[in-house]
């Protein structure tokens, strides 16, 4: 392969992520040879993926949104088109869109330490035809699960209940549910996103779920933040509003798992409110696990609450015995009658878009690796693979994580490197990369790399101390060791 096949960055995925990568990276190197590798044919990853009713963020705009461009809206919950229509419009901002190649999915990295450049595998979506590029880093934003498919259990008897069965990740466009019976298995964000949107027009939806979770209703726009816009400059109040809103979310994580009990009679004390002191919160609200040890389902004004107080939704707590003909059998022996089943159970988790990953032609397995500071793998140069937050917005860790390889880039070209590889300390003791439970984690344990027990190879979860170790921190700490290539020294001796 010629010289001119060489790019000094390539980022795989174009979503919210590698679109926040790409605006950093071009900001600060912008006569580097840049692409961004997105296996669908737009901008905007999750955004553009997901077409279910309702689909809008989890997170507050102010903070999932960027902050060297901040979020023009009232919302505070935003929903997926305009989350979209945001994303691309950044892209057009910053000239980021040229350098996207669409309909091209990465199957394979392999590392050449002789050269310190990576060979990257990519097979076009439409023809199967394979080609390669060589780059000299990659920033991986491919997201955390995978795209063709959601997590869906095997349950007994599917094959024989007779109306539809739909899978959120793949809602089929048009699809009419007007007077019909649904019931949603799940209680995720994505159910109680689901549930109010569906009960506008259908007869009835009942979310079906095996074990509650915690949900907690906000209000679906800022009042605060909307009158600091009012009264300061628009780049004033952004920052003022974004840094109240990452306090809050922060004081409040902190509080629930220093005092879980005092936040669990909370949940309890304002679902009562909402619905009514003889409604069963206990049964149907009351997780058998602390706040926080999984995401907190947030919906706006209380939108899930009303449609169950109306009686246009319900929640029933019970697990599925089979399908049957007209509806789902319960353990309990109660049957719920259905025309439609959606199956909101979970994403299948996978690491750097499912690409294969090789050193040398040798096959590496990141479970075998320690994360550094949650964006790197120990032993494998030049790859920094982007993974957010689970207990807050996934944006603030990606950006901090595109800020971070920008400063090591600078590094290596200031001092001449070629390659930055973690190493991590022999006999470390090994712990789960994250410190949460969320099912479509648990299932993937086994597969993600392991946190360390010191610094940098902890993945602390965590704005503030990240902000510290990421954009503070000596980017040379002696963990991170970098190096000539073996070809670049032979030919300087």
């Amino acid at each position: 392969m010629s010289t001119e096949n060489i790019y000094d960055m390539v980022i795989i995925g174009a979503g919210l992520s590698g679109i926040g990568a790409a605006c950093r990276y071009r900001t600060q190197f912008p006569d580097d040879s840049l692409a961004l590798i997105e296996s669908r044919d737009a901008i905007g990853g999750t955004w553009d993926l997901f077409r279910y009713p309702g689909i809008r963020s989890d997170s507050d705009m102010l903070t999932l949104g960027y902050d060297f461009r901040p979020w023009v809206g009232d919302k505070t919950l935003a929903d997926g088109p305009s989350i979209k229509r945001y994303v691309e419009t950044v892209a057009e901002e910053y000239g980021i869109t040229p350098y996207i190649q669409f309909g091209s999915k990465v199957t394979t990295l392999d590392f050449s330490s002789e050269e310190d450049l990576w060979t990257v595998t990519i097979t076009d979506a439409k023809t199967g035809q394979t080609r390669r590029i060589r780059t000299r880093f990659i920033i991986s934003a491919a997201g955390y699960y995978k795209y063709d498919e959601g997590y869906t259990p095997e349950f007994a008897g599917r094959e024989d209940f007779q109306g539809d069965i739909v899978h959120p990740q793949l809602w089929p466009e048009g699809f009419d549910y007007s007077g019909k019976n649904i019931i949603v298995i799940g209680s995720g964000a994505t159910a109680v996103t689901l549930v109010p949107e569906l009960a506008k027009t259908a007869g009835h939806v009942t979310m079906l779920q095996r074990s509650p979770s915690y949900v907690a209703s906000i209000p679906s726009k800022d009042t605060i933040g909307n009158l600091m816009r009012r009264i300061f400059p628009a780049k004033t109040a952004f920052k003022i509003n974004r840094a109240k809103n990452i306090w809050l979310s922060k004081t409040m994580y902190e509080r629930a798992r220093k005092n879980p009990e005092k936040t669990k009679q909370w949940f309890r004390k304002k679902i009562h409110k909402s619905l009514g002191k003889d409604y069963p919160v206990d049964k149907h609200f009351n997780p058998d696990y602390e706040p926080w040890d999984q995401r907190v389902c947030m919906i706006p004004d209380e939108d899930m609450f009303i449609a169950i107080r109306d009686g246009r939704a319900s929640v029933a707590t019970d697990h599925i015995e089979r399908f049957t003909e007209s509806g789902i059998l319960l353990t309990s022996g109660e049957e719920l009658a259905a025309d439609i089943i959606v199956t909101a159970t979970g994403l299948n988790v996978v690491f750097n878009g499912q690409s294969d990953l090789f050193i040398d032609g040798h096959p590496i397995q990141v479970s075998d690796s320690y994360g550094y500071k949650g964006i790197m793998y120990s032993d494998v140069p030049n790859l920094v693979s982007v993974f957010g937050y689970t207990n807050a917005s996934w944006t603030l860790r990606a950006d901090l994580i595109s800020q971070f390889a920008v400063r090591v880039l600078s590094h290596m070209k200031e001092k001449g490197y070629s390659r930055a590889m973690p190493v991590a300390p022999e006999g470390m003791p090994r712990r789960p990369y994250l410190d949460f439970q969320a099912g479509y984690l648990m299932r993937v344990f086994d597969e993600l790399p392991s946190q360390g027990d010191r610094h940098p190879w902890q993945n602390l979860q965590n704005y503030k101390m990240d902000q510290k170790l990421m954009l503070d921190d000596p980017i040379d700490d002696g963990a991170l060791i970098f190096s000539k290539a073996i070809a670049q020294q032979m030919a300087a001796e």
